[in-house]
């Protein structure tokens, strides 16, 4: 099979698929039939878009084929209204329940993160689960390792990041690190890959949205990643792939409480050029 088989029967040959294209692969003439360009091959990037434009399901590529790409529901599309309450009830979850999430919301999260938007569509991210209690007391320690280091040795940094305190706070007996979370999720990829940075943060902030629909609450865990990506006994202990590096931690569980309300926020800082 080519990149990609068109039929011929239902195609009505109205170009969609060509100007969506990112990479502009797709060849079209008016009243022809779509084809693959010279180094198609090579350039594609995968991203589907040809497939879930076509308004027949005339295309079908060989990586995936249109009966894989489940139609779109209208009904399930949000309203405006609907969509700022859903972006604005997220809350960062820091007080969890002593209950375990299951595996199956965990996979099914992950499921989701790997749709979030990659340059190029490189869909780098990869992932660690970490949800052994023993092993996260023992990270967060090793965090607190590294906030010692810090306030030792870089204190205008420690300062301004408030490690004094928390530090305070851990000697009293509270998990500042981790907040009792029973997950943590972790998004890497290899350190060097330009598109890591930001595929892992979109790809964690579609994790942290997908959860509250599942009756789960989500923190980032900065301090953790802090530590992942610059003190040593930390990367021991991640052991993540060679090469690899943390580019960001979600804490995950059960909420213990409700929030009723939306917070404010301040105004917006908005320069306009507009045509």
């Amino acid at each position: 099979m080519e990149l990609f088989a068109v039929n011929q029967q239902t195609c009505n040959q109205d170009g969609i698929c060509a100007a969506v294209c990112p990479v502009g692969i797709i060849v079209f003439a008016k009243g022809s039939i779509p084809a693959p360009a010279a180094g198609a091959e090579e350039i594609c990037i995968r991203c589907g878009h040809c497939v879930a434009v076509c308004p027949t399901g005339s295309l079908s590529h060989r990586d995936m084929a249109v009966g894989d790409c489940p139609p779109v529901r209208p009904e399930f599309r949000l309203s405006a209204e609907h969509g700022e309450h859903f972006l604005r009830d997220r809350r960062s979850i820091r007080v969890y329940k002593e209950k375990p999430v299951e595996m199956d919301k965990l996979t099914r999260l992950i499921e989701i993160a790997r749709y979030a938007p990659s340059g190029h569509n490189s869909q780098v991210a990869q992932w660690l689960v970490l949800g052994d209690r023993d092993e996260l007391k023992r990270l967060a320690g090793i965090v607190v390792d590294w906030m010692r280091w810090m306030l030792a040795h870089m204190p205008e940094v420690a300062l301004s990041l408030h490690i004094d305190r928390t530090l305070e706070r851990w000697g009293e007996g509270h998990d500042v690190i981790l907040r009792n979370a029973p997950v943590v999720i972790v998004a890497h990829a290899e350190k060097d890959n330009r598109m890591a940075p930001s595929t892992c943060s979109i790809a964690l902030t579609y994790l942290e949205l997908a959860a509250t629909t599942m009756g789960l609450g989500c923190c980032w865990a900065g301090y953790f990643n802090a530590a992942a990506t610059t003190f040593p006994p930390m990367m021991d202990a991640l052991n993540l792939p060679p090469g690899h590096q943390s580019f960001g931690a979600m804490m995950v569980g059960y909420p213990r409480f409700l929030f009723h309300r939306l917070p404010t926020r301040i105004a917006p800082n908005i320069t306009w050029r507009m045509g």
